[in-house]
């Protein structure tokens, strides 16, 4: 679905993505994860066509993205921190995404996260009374609305309090089962547990591996993707 070939990314003197190659398929769900200033951000970003790469090229669904933008009606991006207009309210911030992206070519709109946090209620608050949590409610719900074939989800439960995060990680599960691509980045591994069937892993702009997360169980020896981790780059 999602081809990254031999991409670079430099920010002055800084190599934020050294010659990165990774396949992304379909029916994945993928922890995209390394210390702060890995490039795991850098590259979700050019994924999302928000950065452009110096060299190398990412494709979607067999295309460059750069010659056809319109794949970004195919993607789905929660921000680990959402901005929007203060004056606005949810309601008009959730109508003026749908006429923006229009529905002619859509299925259906997914108002599943919508119902389950219970935004209908809060619909005529403005965005600069909430929490950082009810934000992030907006950011997750926003992100699903469209029935995208791609989710990237960057640190989608920070600020979520612990039952809308169960909400949250059940609803990638189920988007994963219908064959969606989710692509998370995170620091809080315990988090990625049950959710992730492959892990990247990250550091100073190079990728150091792309596994499954079976394998990285067999691997290491370790359930829990945090000792799996740490015990695998402990043996680098």
């Amino acid at each position: 679905m999602i081809t990254v070939n031999n991409t670079t990314k430099k920010f002055g003197k800084l190599i934020a993505l050294n010659n990165v190659s990774a396949t992304l398929s379909k029916g994945e769900c993928i922890a995209l994860i390394g210390p702060n200033g890995s490039g795991k951000t850098t590259l979700a970003k050019c994924i999302l066509g928000m950065i452009v790469p110096d060299s190398g090229s990412i494709t979607f669904n067999g295309k460059n993205i750069l010659q056809d933008w319109r794949y970004r009606e195919h993607l789905g991006y929660m921000p680990q921190i959402g901005r929007y207009p203060e004056n606005m309210s949810i309601g008009q911030i959730l109508n003026m995404m749908k006429d923006i992206r229009g529905t002619k070519d859509h299925h259906p709109f997914d108002e599943d996260l919508i119902n389950a946090f219970n935004i209908p209620t809060l619909l005529n608050k403005r965005m600069r009374t909430l929490s950082g949590g009810t934000t992030q409610k907006v950011s997750a719900a926003l992100a699903f609305l469209f029935n995208p074939n791609v989710l990237i989800l960057d640190e989608p439960t920070a600020g979520l309090d612990p039952l809308a995060s169960e909400i949250l990680k059940e609803k990638i599960i189920l988007e994963k089962r219908r064959g969606k691509l989710v692509i998370i980045t995170s620091h809080i591994l315990s988090e990625l547990d049950d959710l992730v069937t492959q892990v990247i892993y990250m550091q100073d702009g190079n990728l150091l591996f792309h596994k499954s997360i079976d394998l990285l169980r067999k691997d290491t020896g370790e359930e829990k993707l945090s000792k799996a981790i740490a015990t695998l780059m402990k043996s680098k």
